[in-house]
This record gives structure tokens, sequence and C-alpha cells, in this order.
């Protein structure tokens, strides 16, 4: 038996690279759009994301990172092992309901998937829909607007482009206007100018915002395709397509000659392939040794389809040909040649809204979206304004992102209230402005919050209105990709405070009855309304909210560059009772039947997401329950956060500071609160004070300490020393005794006296109050304050005491009022006491040698008295034990001071 041969391959009038498939005219609608694929059920889940350690690391989620870069799904070899509830038995809980609950939650996590994955491909998918939601510029020389609204019966785009018109801009259902899932598709084309005649081809693209214009060179679509016709086929590869059935009917009489066949009973019976492909080779005139291009010899074995017998000579040329991009991209035409021939539909800068007609009746809503909205203000109604600026106008990005630090040194800062003046800041002010004094004080991170669009400015920006949109008080979405921008060049992250756990209830410009159905993206009942707050509660076992959200927290990634997100006031979503309930820690509390099992699974979802496709973003969680495993890994049984904020320390030096003397103060009591959590130590977010020790009626740590009202001190005592000794004490003992991260509130570094109100009635909406003072870093005490701010920002940066192991606290003392302890490779030493000053006090180490004097809180250019003299600051150890130690130290410590000292040299015996 000869050799089955089977023939690869194809007719010679066929050509090598056949033209690209043109664009759809009209995209399809809604979730059910695709990138390389249609939607699947069943698919494996996401890969998930290792965000904290285990007890033992001693590591900052930043610092694994920087050790073990995430890998490529191509490279990984096994998904991680998936345990429910790994971590409890990681740190020794035992609680069989909360066992169980982590369970019935991971199964309804797969179903929320599962959901998620009948819709959209993959993760990633689940958060594009901005891609396609909202107004989008189409090659075609149009205008695409998506919008969801189930209970809509019939919507359109009304606005100054169209006047205001309901009828001329409508979804029609010849244009795929609704679909299944409440998915309206409208189209704006764009207008021929005078004297214009269409283009005849699909693939005559016109850019309208890039700055392209190579195709700008009149040269007409006629002369481009037989410039690819001469230079680019090789005669018999072109073939022109009269008909349908033209190719085959050549074929056909190739095969079977001039006179074929013209019935199936004419054509008989049909000779096998191989015979066939014999009789082609002897009319061929082929040798036996002679081989046609791609053809395959079966000798019998196996695969021998994959042994293919290339034609040298076809191979080369074929590797020598080029695509003719440069033709194609002659095709393309510029921006000065659209701008000649074509109108927009709707022009940068219209306003617009998005009218529906509801069973309730008409309705006008701001497009839920918009990515720029101008609110309600001064009786005019809010709408939103198509942002599509011209080239010379656009933010073209400068500067790469910085680099994760080692460790977290955040400025929270309000746009809004960051100038001095008696207004609004911009985003320009800030960035020329606070930028700067943001680098010089040696943080590494801004963390924004108020800057996504919210109708009303008293609330701080957290009844958000509209999710993807910059607040228009500040600027446009340009200035504050600027921001951004600058920031990112001068080596500083850019953080989101994001609220996703609830939403304002204005229905004008917000998600509110945004179909005219109470039950859009919000739940119905009781539980759509926040008890306290009067804002609105989403419905996060929804397919379409979860889209919404998860898109929205990608959105500000890709769009804005963001390095990460605070997700503000979790408890608000994750329990029935928004948190508004007295926790003990019993577990009990954490899953009973107040708890939000849909809001833990969206959160688990956004973690998953964000760092699946973003590994270098960080999370944070701001909860004051004490979730059990916020920053655990999301395969054994946590939610992914990488760092969660613990608000009792700053709780506790409130409480402090208002209600208990100074020589009251136990020593004892605050090391234990700073110590307290120390399981979850290394995703721990301290601070001192932030914002919300100063706004809605409560006062800053320097109005508190600078007020001669409220003072437990004796009247002979000096009110700014004693202010200023223990802003900078409580300051330092916050930042390094715990945790890995570090917040401070814009103006807190220099000890800014005033309280935060934003312009209200109450207060005949004055800005008073609803700016910093800048000015004050001129004066001593301010400027002090600032000074030593600076260096214990630089101490932290040059020694990383937040990445460090936890601290060995071996000294506390109630009666003398003195905490000391070692953290990395520092010593530090406080002295509480409000009179009584050491001239020798004693303190256990455990190196002898000798301890420089770093940091001085007492030091004149800081505010202090100065006494300690410059003979002092390098101190020899002496074979005294103290504190478990067998050698110590004879410090000087004035009264209500902090000391740090660096081992220097090393004493052998």
């Amino acid at each position: 038996m000869p050799p089955s041969v089977f023939i690869l391959s194809t007719p010679s009038f066929l050509p090598l690279n056949p033209r690209p498939a043109p664009f759809p005219a009209v995209p399809p609608l809604g979730v059910n759009i695709r990138r390389g694929g249609v939607g699947r059920s069943g698919s494996s889940p996401p890969r998930t994301w290792k965000c904290c350690s285990s007890p033992e690391e001693k590591s900052s989620p930043v610092q694994r990172r920087q050790k073990n870069p995430p890998r490529s799904s191509s490279s990984r070899k096994s998904e991680p092992e998936i345990d429910p509830v790994g971590f409890l038995s990681r740190f020794g809980i035992s609680h069989r309901a909360f066992a169980q609950f982590l369970r019935d939650r991971y199964k309804a996590l797969k179903d929320r998937r599962f959901d998620l994955y009948s819709r959209f491909i993959d993760m990633r998918d689940s958060a594009s829909g901005y891609e396609i939601l909202g107004m989008h510029r189409h090659r075609q020389h149009r205008v695409d607007f998506m919008e969801w609204a189930p209970g809509a019966r019939y919507c359109s785009l009304v606005g100054d482009f169209n006047g205001w018109s309901p009828v001329e801009n409508s979804a029609r259902e010849g244009h795929l206007g609704h679909d299944d899932f409440g998915y309206w598709f409208i189209i704006l084309e764009d207008k021929l100018r005078d004297g214009e005649e269409p283009e005849e081809y699909y693939f005559q693209e016109y850019n309208y915002v890039d700055k392209y214009d190579k195709g700008d060179n009149n040269i007409n679509a006629e002369e481009l395709l037989k410039k690819i016709n001469d230079d680019y086929w090789e005669p018999g590869e072109v073939w022109s397509r009269k008909s349908r059935m033209e190719m085959v009917a050549k074929l056909y009489e190739q095969m079977f000659g001039p006179n074929s066949p013209q019935t199936e009973e004419e054509l008989g019976e049909l000779q096998d392939a191989e015979t066939r492909y014999n009789q082609w080779r002897e009319a061929s005139n082929f040798g036996p040794n002679d081989h046609t291009r791609f053809e395959v010899i079966d000798k019998g074995n196996e695969f021998d389809v994959f042994s293919v017998i290339g034609d040298p000579v076809s191979t080369a040329k074929f590797k020598a040909k080029k695509p003719p991009l440069d033709y194609w991209v002659e095709m393309r035409k510029g921006r000065r040649a659209w701008l000649k021939k074509y109108i927009p539909a709707i022009p940068h800068g219209s306003k617009y809204r998005v009218y529906f007609n509801t069973p309730e009746g008409a309705l006008e809503r701001v497009p839920a979206w918009a990515t720029y909205v101008q609110p309600e203000a001064d009786g005019k109604e809010a709408y939103a304004v198509h942002w599509e600026p011209p080239p010379e106008e656009m933010h073209n990005w400068r500067y790469k992102k910085p680099k994760l630090p080692k460790s977290l040194r955040i400025y929270e800062c309000h746009v809004g209230i960051s100038g001095s003046e008696l207004k609004i800041s911009s985003f320009n002010e800030f960035t020329s402005k606070v930028l700067p004094h943001v680098k010089s004080a040696g943080y590494n991170v801004i963390q924004l919050f108020g800057v996504v669009e919210h109708k009303d400015y008293s609330s701080v920006g957290y009844k958000v209105t509209n999710f993807f949109a910059v607040s228009s008080r500040f600027g446009t979405p340009d200035d504050f990709k600027k921001l951004v921008d600058e920031a990112h060049g001068l080596g500083i992250l850019v953080f989101l405070d994001i609220v996703h756990s609830y939403a304002s209830a204005d229905e004008s410009v917000g998600l509110s009855l945004f179909d005219g159905s109470n039950d859009c993206y919000f739940q119905t009942g009781k539980r759509g309304h926040h008890k306290y707050w009067g804002t609105r509660m989403f419905k996060y076992g929804d397919v379409d909210v979860l889209h919404f959200l998860l898109s929205n927290l990608k959105w500000w990634v890709a769009e804005y560059q963001i390095d990460g997100f605070q997700f503000h006031s979790l408890p608000s979503m994750m329990y029935t009772h928004n948190g508004f309930s007295t926790f003990t820690g019993d577990m009990d509390e954490y899953c009973n039947q107040y708890v939000d099992k849909d809001a833990l699974i969206y959160l688990t979802l956004a973690n998953e997401m964000l760092h699946e496709l973003y590994p270098d973003i960080i999370t944070i969680a701001e909860d004051a329950t004490f979730y059990p495993g916020l920053c655990e890994p999301t395969t054994q049984g946590g939610l992914g956060f990488d760092y969660w904020v613990n608000s009792s320390v700053s709780e506790m030096w409130l409480w402090l500071l208002e209600n208990v003397p100074d020589q009251d103060w136990s020593m004892n009591k605050i090391v234990s609160v700073l110590l307290s959590n120390q399981l979850n130590r290394h995703n721990m977010l301290l601070y001192a004070e932030n914002h919300n020790q100063s706004i809605s009626g409560g006062r800053s740590f320097a109005e508190i300490l600078f007020s001669k009202t409220d003072e437990h001190i004796s009247g002979s005592d000096n009110l700014l020393f004693r202010g200023s000794a223990l802003h900078k004490m409580i300051k330092l003992l916050t930042f390094t005794m715990s945790g890995s991260a570090y917040i401070n509130f814009m103006g807190n570094e220099f000890g800014h006296p005033n309280r935060i109100e934003f312009p209200l009635a109450s207060n005949k909406y004055s800005f008073a109050l609803a700016n910093r003072q800048w000015d004050l870093l001129m004066t001593d005490l301010h400027g002090q304050l600032f000074n030593f701010d600076k260096d214990m920002m630089r101490i932290e940066e040059s020694h990383n005491i937040l990445s460090s192991e936890p601290p060995n606290v071996h000294h506390i003392s109630d009666s003398n009022m003195i905490i000391s302890y070692k953290r990395g490779q520092l010593l530090f030493v406080f002295n509480f006491h409000p009179t009584t000053c050491y001239k020798t006090y004693t303190i256990g180490v455990e190196e002898a040698g000798e301890y420089q004097l770093i940091l001085d809180t007492d030091e004149a250019s800081y505010g202090g008295h100065g006494l300690l003299r410059e003979d002092q600051y390098l101190q020899r150890t002496n074979t005294k034990r103290a504190d478990g130690f067998r050698n110590s130290l004879e410090v000087v410590l004035p009264r209500r001071s902090a000391q740090v000292y660096k081992l220097t040299r090393i004493l052998t015996t």
C-alpha cells in the first residue's frame, strides 16, 4: 500500500493574507459584548490574591510583593489551595457557628462567580462596563450611548445638542435599542458638512480625538487599494469577487472541466482523495522526490499530520511578506480631515441627560456612567457634560507610577479645603501648592477623600451621586489627571477614599429611583435606606449592581492611574444595622442574622479583581468592628484587604485628652491599646488623629491641647509647652510602637488649631473653618511642630521602623510614667510625667555599647526647653542589670519628652 497523502495547501488564487473582516456597524448590546470570545457558564474562578501574611512572617504586604513579584497566569503551575476556614486554624480560633458561616459564604461566593461568568467572560470583563456603558465615540463617525434601566419603557438622550428633544435621539428597535437585561443603546450619528459625501468603504476611518493626521494627504481609497494590489499581492493571489460563488465555480471547473456535470447523477461516484491527488501529481509532471507546498506524507505513524514538508521557496516568500499596514494607515484620516468633513453629533462640553418613560411617568436623570457632571446649583437642574476635548487640551501622562515603598506614610487630604482662602480650592491649586509641601514633609502617599462627584458639599463628599465623575467643584477630569501625574512625578502614590458602602438618596442627580423603580441599584424596603444617615444601600447580590461597582473600581485605576483605595465605612454595608450596635468581640456578632453576606461577597470579589488585574494595588479596610479575616487571603476565608484601619488608638488619645488629667494617665493601658490586635500588626494602619477627629462637631488634638477651657493642668504650667510636648509625644508613640502604616490628616503635621466645618445653613454658609492656615508654618510654635514631624518621617525612611518586627516593650512604669521599648535598630524612651524630670533614669538594654541620641522632642528647634547638653547625646552602657537585661543606660529624661537612641558602637567584653 502506498502511503496516504493529505493536502494542506490552499488554491493559488486565494490571498495568503486575507483582509481583516470589517467591524460590525452596530456592536452587540449591553453586557453581552465580549472580547476574544463568547460568554461561558461554569468558568473556573479567577486567581485569588494572597494579601496578608501569617503571624510568623516578618514583613509588610508591600515588602512581600517586592520580594515575590506576582507571576503571570502562564507561569503559575497550580492555584493556591482553598480552605474557606483556613485563617481560623492559623490563629487558633475555634467557633463552630462562625466556621459554618464562612463555609456557607464560600458556597455563596462560588454561586455569585457562576452568575457573573454566565454574563461575562472573566473577572476583567465583569469590571470593564465603563468601556461600553456611558458615552463613547465609535470609529464609524458616531457616538454610542448605553445605559442600564430595566424599569424603563422608553429611553432617549436630551441635551443642548438636540434642543432637549426627547424623541430625536432615542433607542430604536432597528438599532438593538433594548435587550433582555434592561440595557438601552442609542446611536448619535455625526453629521456630514454641506457638500461632503459619505465614505464608500467601511474601513475608511477618521480619528476624532487623538493627535493623528498622517492620513490627511488627499489620497483617495481607490488609489490606496490599487497600491495594495500592485505592491503587495502576487499575480493570482488577488481575484475579483463578482459573486459569492465565483471561487466555488472556478474550483469546480478546474476539477471537472468546462463541461462539468450539472446533477449528482451526472457526477457519478467520486474517486477517493488519494487517487485524485496522485492523478493530479502525474498531470503536473512532479518527480518522485518532488513535494508540493505543505504536503503531509502518511507513513502510518502517529501524528504524521505534524510532519509537514515545506517548499523552501514558498516559505521564504511567505516570511518575507509584510502586511500592508502603511496603506491602512494612509486610509485612516486624522482630526483635521474629520473636522473638514463632519460635525460631531454631540460636541465636547455639551450638556445632556437621559430621558425615560416609566410606568410612573416621564423622568430625566443624569446618566449613571457619566464621567463629568455639574450638580444642581443656584436653582439650575443637574446635568452631565460630554467630555471629549481636542488633543491640544487633553492631558498627556508624563510620569510612570512610583514603585511601592517599603512602608506607607499616608497624607490624608481634601482638595476643597486645602487652600488658605475662604473658598473651594481646585485641583490645580492643590497640585501647585500642597503636593510640594507633602513631598517636603516626607510622606509618600496622598489619600484623597471627597473627590468623587457629590451634590451636597457639606457631606464632605461621602454622599456620592455620580460614581464615575470627579467633582466638578475642583476642576475638570484632565485637571485631576494632572494632579495624579504630578504626584507620581514626585514619587508620591495616590489613594482614593472610595464610598461603595452607601450612596446619596438624591433622585435628580444620583441613582435613587433611577429608572422609576425602587429596586434598580438599591435594596427595597427598610434595607434600602441607612437608618441614620438618610443614604441608600446597594443591592450587592444583583449581578448588574456588581458589574457597576466593580467597573467603578477599575475605572479609577485605568482612567486616572489611582494606586489604591480605602473602602470607607465598611460596617455600614456589612451589617443590616449599619454598624450601629455594641460590639464586644464575641464571634457570634460576626455571623448572626444581622451580617450581610452579599456585601462580604462583593468585598471579596473587589479585592480579587483589583489584585488580579493590578498586582501593585493597595486596598485598605475602614472597619471599627474588627471583623475577623479582613486582611486574610480570600482562599483562606478572608476578605483580601492589604491593610485595615485601627481607630481604637485615636479614640484612646481623644478620651485621655478630654477626660483624664495628665498625671492620671496609665502607661500600661496606653501600651495595651497600642499593642492590641498584634496578630494583624503587619496589616494595621494607625493614626493619632485623622479628619474624623476634627469634623462634624469634633475638635483637632491641637485645638484641645492649646485650649484654655479644657486643660487638665495646673495654672503654673505653660499651656503652649504642654500642648506642643504632648502633641509630639502622642504622634511619635503612635507612629513607632505598632502598626505597619501611618496616616496623618492635612495640617495636623504642624498642629492645625481649628476644627473643620463645611459651609452649612447653621454657620450661614461660611468658609471660615473650611480651609487650612498654611501661614501658621511661619510662626514659631507650628513651624517647630512641623520640623519635628519632618524629622520623624526622615528617621522612619532611613531606619524602616514601620516595616520592622513588633516592638520589645521592656519598661513600663505607671508611677514614674515612663515607657521604653526597642523596635528595629532604635531604642525609644518616653517620660509622660507632667512635673518630674529624671536626671539619671535607668533603662535596660540588651547590647552593650554606645548609644547616640538621634531625636529628642525637648529640643529647642522643636519647641522644647532644650535641657540636654550636647555631651549628653552619646550614652555608654554600664553593667548594672535592669529590665531583665545585663546592661543598662543612665539617661536624662526631661518632663513630657521622648528620646530616640541608636546603637552606634558595640562593646565586647
